[in-house]
């Protein structure tokens, strides 16, 4: 029976505290995976305590399973993954975070989910150990993307997640620079699935994520995935422009039934007009707002992330470029 090589990319943030401790459990978790060829792939964001270091001495002894990749600076979690993305070359990838709450033992079992037939795995994590505030802001985000994309994932918060090469390699053809991975990845995929899995406390060091950052990946999300926040603003206008309209029927009615004095000599009048030109505007704004949704939806091709060095693991596999796919489909079509 054929098995399918796994990759397991995991971002790593100044987290030298329990660097050896992730090392040890991911390559005894890989190791349990039988004769899969399986892969460690730890992308350094830009950390400033050793990590980096620590990193390189694990690729320099055991070059066979893992692969460092240093990025020369941070540019977030999510573009840490793309990276690991572009670097890894297993069939099945599964990514996880750094700090341990979310146990490597549970790898195989996302694996075993994805030999199931499916093309993304999320994770919920039972039993959280997070902070209430945390649970709080994972719960919203959580119900933004259910009603925002219509895949009704429980925990889209759980970074441990398993994905079939092909969405790894649809997700490195999209150039956006804002990118919430779960979503993208949902937005590729024929079939999804969840297990439940364990979850720990953090015994070191603390969240990379403070108040400011959740904010930052909120809107980060809202923006990758949809332009909803521009339709509101169309919304809003057409209910203010009929709430004018209608104000001003009330007024005329009022005006006939009791009289000039009623209206207070045309002030609420003048009130009902400027409802109904501030809501046009709000409605001029909201599809002007469209327009420059799809440019800015358009025109982000930025880089994501420059990288430093790469030590140990199997060849580096380069990022698709939305022109070299296209080039090559176009090619395709010629030859037929």
């Amino acid at each position: 029976m054929k098995h399918d090589s796994v990759s397991i990319v995991i971002p790593v943030y100044n987290e030298s505290g329990c660097i050896d401790e992730l090392v040890e459990r991911c390559v005894a978790a890989m190791n349990s995976m039988g004769d899969r060829q399986v892969e460690l792939v730890l992308v350094d964001d830009g950390s400033r305590d050793g990590s980096s270091d620590k990193l390189v001495e694990f690729a320099e002894q055991n070059p066979a399973q893992i692969k460092a990749v240093i990025l020369n600076r941070n540019y977030g979690q999510h573009s840490a993954i793309m990276c690991g993305f572009s670097q890894s070359t297993g069939d099945i990838v599964v990514t996880l975070d750094a700090d341990l709450q979310n146990p490597p033992e549970e790898i195989p079992r996302v694996v075993e989910a994805i030999d199931q037939g499916n093309d993304v795995v999320g994770t919920v994590r039972m039993n959280r150990r997070d902070s209430f505030f945390r649970r709080g802001a994972s719960w919203m985000i959580n119900q933004v993307v259910k009603k925002t994309t219509g895949v009704m994932m429980h925990d889209y918060g759980c970074m441990l997640r398993g994905y079939r090469r092909s969405v790894i390699n649809a997700m490195l053809q999209c150039r956006e620079r804002s990118t919430f991975i779960p979503v993208l990845a949902n937005s590729f995929a024929k079939r999804t699935g969840e297990i439940e899995v364990s979850h720990s406390e953090r015994s070191v060091g603390e969240s990379k994520y403070s108040i400011f950052k959740l904010v930052n990946l909120q809107f980060d999300l809202l923006t990758s995935m949809t332009t909803t926040p521009l339709r509101l603003l169309t919304y809003l206008g057409a209910l203010i422009s009929f709430l004018g309209i209608g104000f001003g029927l009330a007024l005329l009615v009022g005006r006939v039934i009791l009289g000039d004095d009623w209206g207070e000599q045309g002030i609420f009048t003048l009130f009902a007009i400027l409802f109904v030109f501030v809501g046009a505007q709000f409605m001029a704004m909201g599809l002007l707002g469209e327009y420059i949704g799809r440019i800015y939806h358009d025109v982000r091709d930025r880089p994501r992330y420059f990288v430093d060095r790469v030590v140990g693991g199997a060849s580096i596999v380069q990022e698709i470029k939305p022109t070299e796919s296209m080039n090559a489909q176009s090619d395709k079509m010629v030859t037929q």
